[in-house]
């Protein structure tokens, strides 16, 4: 062949494997607030298989240093597009953090790349047709990545914010399976169905005419995938369709203030938070709720620490009968401690309980509620500058609050903390009936970041089958049930949920709830892919020094 024809192909080649790489990132990005609608839940299945045909279709660079770059360079860039494009909320606060945040979030795909680009293509390529060929090898492909994605949300604190297994919380029957496996067994799935397709379209590519037993073995990849997948839909409406367990009803007063970032710790506008505050839980409570709920940090001042504050909340509290569960700051002495907390409430007393408990938040986030390592590294304190002037500590570990009514046992949440997967189910372990999240994503303003964090919450209450009240200053105020289902929403009446107001719900409580597998062995499935992706690299490793 003539050099410059050569070029020419080599050209082309790589010019076509940066545009599926890419395209696996612009689909991934549409399946995620703010561009996914309904209409667009198929495309998390077709999603992975443009970076994997890359990855096992293009011919690689001749070069070994080249191949192992541009193998790497394919992966990176496809998931740092995807980051850069759903996480853009990230530059309302940091616009720094939202330049440096997706690269490194891109790092765990750039290794996946050379998993899948260098071993796995390396052993396809090497070994003759064995039954189930292809469907072993996306089965690797597809627990590289959930095992990456494990990591991405436990190394160094974690940020598992928009794991793959998320873009098909559209599909109710398909994430049921999140219950055993966790949301890491939805990313399998959706990978395992994009490497499939890729790997079958590079046979239909090389053979022009496939042998008989070819045939076969192909046909028997996708019986096995597709049989896989629709075992698991008819597990999710089995779930869907079950009866309902024994049930108690909770009448909820969740109130949303909608208090703009910049005026909640600014002294001029205390007394006017604390008045909108108490505004619509006086109009709560002449609807008779059994709990109202405000927001993270909804109080300017330490609720239990400062007097008129806290006469504010007394008073509300013996115009009713209900329960008040408030976000706000926390201190304790003997050693020093400064918590965000959500703080119970009871207008009347439980024998054996104070009627005032709280809970500090356990997980805190980095560089929003502490500096790591303030002071053996202090570029960090100089990069985020006065924005964070202390920091905040973690609490002691999970606790449930029980209410007044009925002695529903409920798991409050912080911030963030209902998008840990793991943590949450240390909560449901203590036998919860179900889930309260409040948080503040006023932080980001009417960005996407509020949508995300729902989708991201709704997986907790399918892993642990229990409902789950979120309650935020402003974003999305909403209740799920424990299928994930979005069964009540405060906003306008044309979607927009930004807004001030309450949302009085009947919140069917289950009275006895079972405990899931994945409540009961956590992410055992996550952790199981890992070892695999260990042992097959392990051996590829060593195949290739055999083989060398």
């Amino acid at each position: 062949m003539l050099p410059s024809l050569t070029i020419t192909r080599q050209r082309r080649d790589l010019l076509l494997a940066w545009s599926l790489a890419l395209l696996t990132g612009v689909a991934m990005s549409a399946t995620f607030p703010p561009y996914d609608q309904p209409r667009f839940s198929w495309i998390p299945f077709i999603a992975f298989a443009p970076l994997s045909g890359a990855l096992l279709l293009i011919p690689p660079p001749s070069s070994w240093r080249k191949r192992l770059g541009l193998t790497f360079a394919l992966g990176f860039c496809s998931s740092a597009l995807f980051f850069l494009l759903t996480l853009e909320w990230i530059r309302v606060v940091a616009w720094e953090g939202w330049l440096t945040l997706p690269l490194y979030l891109a790092l765990y795909a750039g290794l996946w790349s050379l998993f899948v680009g260098v071993l796995l293509r390396d052993f396809l390529e090497s070994t003759t047709n064995f039954f189930l060929k292809n469907f072993s090898l996306a089965s690797l492909a597809a627990a590289a990545w959930s095992a990456l994605e494990w990591l991405r949300g436990t190394l160094f604190t974690g940020f598992g914010w928009n794991s793959f297994g998320v873009a098909f919380h559209h599909t109710l029957p398909f994430i049921q399976i999140a219950d055993i496996t966790g949301v890491s067994g939805v990313s399998f799935l959706g990978v395992l169905f994009g490497c499939m397709l890729a790997l079958s379209w590079r046979d239909v590519l090389q053979k022009k005419k496939i042998q008989q037993l070819e045939c076969i073995r192909l046909k028997s990849d996708w019986i096995v995938t597709l049989f896989l997948l629709l075992a698991l839909m008819v597990y999710g409406m089995h779930e869907l369709s079950a009866p309902d367990p024994s049930e108690r009803t909770l009448r909820i007063a969740a109130i949303e203030g909608n208090i703009p970032q910049d005026h909640k710790w600014d002294r001029l506008f205390e007394q006017s938070i604390m008045e909108i505050y108490t505004r619509h839980s006086e109009v709560a409570l002449a609807l008779h709720p059994d709990l109202v709920v405000w927001p993270e940090a909804a109080t300017p001042k330490p609720l239990l620490y400062h007097q008129e504050t806290f006469s504010r909340v007394q008073t509300l509290l013996k115009k009713g009968n209900a329960d008040f569960l408030i976000g706000s700051l926390q201190y304790e002495n003997n050693p020093q401690k400064d918590y965000n907390a959500a703080i119970l409430l009871r207008p009347r007393a439980i024998p054996g309980m104070s009627n005032i408990d709280y809970y500090a938040k356990i997980h805190l986030v980095p560089f929003g509620e502490y500096i790591p390592f303030r002071k053996s590294f202090p570029f960090f304190a100089w990069m985020v500058g006065n924005r964070i002037l202390g920091d905040f500590d973690a609490g002691p570990g999970p606790k449930l609050f029980l209410l007044s009514h009925q002695n529903i046992k409920v798991a409050p949440l912080l911030c963030f903390e209902d998008t840990i997967g793991d943590l949450v189910r240390r909560f449901a372990q203590l036998r919860a009936q179900a889930l309260i999240n409040l948080t503040n994503d006023g932080w980001f303003n009417h960005s996407a970041a509020s949508k995300q964090h729902q989708i991201n919450a709704l997986f907790r209450s399918v892993e642990t089958k229990l409902p789950l009240l979120r309650v935020a200053n402003t974003g999305v105020t909403c209740l799920i049930d424990r299928f994930g289902r979005l069964i009540s929403q405060l906003d306008d009446g044309h979607g927009n949920t930004f807004i001030e107001g309450v949302m009085m719900e009947d919140w069917r409580i289950p009275v006895d709830p079972t405990l899931t597998f994945y409540t009961q062995h956590g992410d055992v499935f996550a952790q199981s892919c890992l070892a695999l992706t260990l042992l097959s690299l392990l051996f590829f490793v060593l195949r290739r020094i055999k083989k060398n």
